[in-house]
């Protein structure tokens, strides 16, 4: 599979996003789970997102972090070239999102996700949303000293705009490698946060690349003109969107969830699919 680079490594330019594997109501069985994990392994996948908020209510906290390490540990040592990124910042209450950004609260975050990834360290830590209770200033100092003191690999952010980036660039230094925000044919207010990236060498990962869970299975009608070129390549519509996001910049990884074996096998076979200047003028333009 193409390969794209994140910070100092080498991954998949397709990953997996194991959000839905905890998050969805009728998520798959803990088997199913680990399938659909071991599918995206098999086909070249070595980037795997989740994040410790990733579950059904406050009670699961953690399900998907500890559903993707057991996943990697029962595939045996092909799993250990995967890079698993995680998050923190975001916390639960009950089945409602809520926001910690402090420096105390990230530290402890942190340390549980180590314990729930059985590592020494984190390959890359994210603050998964900035908190306006916590100056961004000290959420990036926090993140800093996890990496200085070796809890983390790397470092990205999450849901930032450009001046928060540069924030983050001058307190965090070469630690900060990505950024993930939303981007989809559909949702494309993120352009000048990836064009910035590309510009600093940071790695952008769009999160909800066909629009979000609940939009996914309607992309094909929402997005005439991809499933236009779908058609005319004879390959899904989702294998035409991750194409056009990778088409965006070097800098950009996708990330797509999935819930079905099948679904992350054609998502990253989207990494090796070539279209044409005439296709993406198209889809740029749509």
């Amino acid at each position: 599979m193409q390969q794209r680079r994140i910070g100092d490594t080498a991954v998949s330019a397709i990953g997996l996003g194991a959000m839905p594997l905890s998050t969805k109501d009728e998520r798959p069985s803990p088997a199913g789970a680990e399938a659909v994990v071991h599918a995206a392994l098999d086909a070249g996948v070595t980037l795997i997102d989740t994040a410790d908020a990733y579950a059904r209510d406050e009670a699961e906290f953690g399900h998907n972090e500890t559903l993707v390490a057991d996943a990697l540990r029962s595939y045996g040592s092909g799993g250990s070239d995967v890079l698993v990124a995680t998050k923190g910042g975001h916390t639960r209450r009950g089945v409602d999102w809520e926001l910690d950004g402090s420096p105390a609260y990230l530290r402890a975050a942190c340390e549980a996700s180590l314990r729930r990834l059985g590592v020494d360290a984190i390959g890359l830590y994210q603050l998964h949303r900035p908190d306006p209770a916590t100056p961004w200033e000290e959420s990036m100092g926090a993140v800093r000293a996890l990496a200085d003191d070796g809890l983390v690999r790397m470092v990205g952010i999450s849901n930032a705009d450009v001046a928060q980036i540069d924030v983050a660039r001058s307190i965090v230094g070469d630690a900060l490698v990505s950024v993930q925000n939303q981007f989809s044919p559909g949702w494309r207010f993120s352009a000048g946060e990836l064009a910035h990236c590309a510009g600093h060498g940071l790695a952008f990962l769009p999160w909800s690349p066909f629009g979000g869970v609940t939009a996914a299975g309607s992309l094909g009608s929402t997005a005439p003109a991809f499933a236009k070129v779908a058609e005319e390549l004879g390959v899904s519509v989702y294998r035409v969107t991750l194409a056009w996001h990778l088409a965006q910049s070097d800098a950009v990884v996708a990330i797509p969830g999935a819930t079905r074996r099948e679904s992350i096998v054609d998502s990253a076979a989207a990494a090796d699919l070539e279209l044409s200047p005439d296709q993406l003028a198209r889809l740029d333009a749509a």
